[in-house]
């Protein structure tokens, strides 16, 4: 039985399937290891980041598909589980962030994941700036979108 992909707000009893499936995105979009342990990583999600931003999984069944961390201007994660990716589940995490925001939102990808620039170009983002003030040190691209 093929199951529908539902939207819930995060729940940590899901933190170690959304951070494995966070990290191998990441890798795989980037080519490049997890700076941070996985109990760092865990930490981050139950404990930083929901401080600034709704977090929201896409579930299969129990299975964790995507995940979306975002706030009224900015969408600070999203992530698709590598097996998942084109079907759809990105924009509508991605419509979801929309709909909640201020009418305007910004992100940052790094220039080195171009199917993530085709992703938010697709889905009205321009590019407002370029740099490279992350962690992993890669240069990455800042894009907005502005409701219509």
């Amino acid at each position: 039985m093929q199951h529908q992909i539902i939207l819930i707000p995060y729940n940590p009893k899901y933190a170690e399937q959304t951070v494995d499936m966070w990290r191998a995105s990441k890798e795989k979009a980037i080519g490049q290891k997890a700076l941070h342990s996985v109990k760092d990583h865990i930490y981050f999600l139950n404990s930083i980041l929901p401080e600034r931003f709704h977090v929201e999984l896409a579930l299969r069944g129990e299975e964790v598909v995507g995940i979306i961390a975002y706030n009224e201007s900015e969408v600070s994660q999203l992530y698709i589980h590598i097996d998942h990716l084109g079907s759809g589940i990105g924009q509508t995490l991605l419509n979801k962030a929309k709909e909640q925001s201020s009418g305007r939102l910004r992100l940052y990808t790094f220039e080195v994941n171009a199917i993530a620039q085709r992703f938010y170009e697709k889905h009205g983002f321009k590019v407002i700036a370029r740099g490279h003030e992350n962690e992993e040190n890669l240069p990455d691209i800042l894009y907005e979108w502005v409701s219509p």
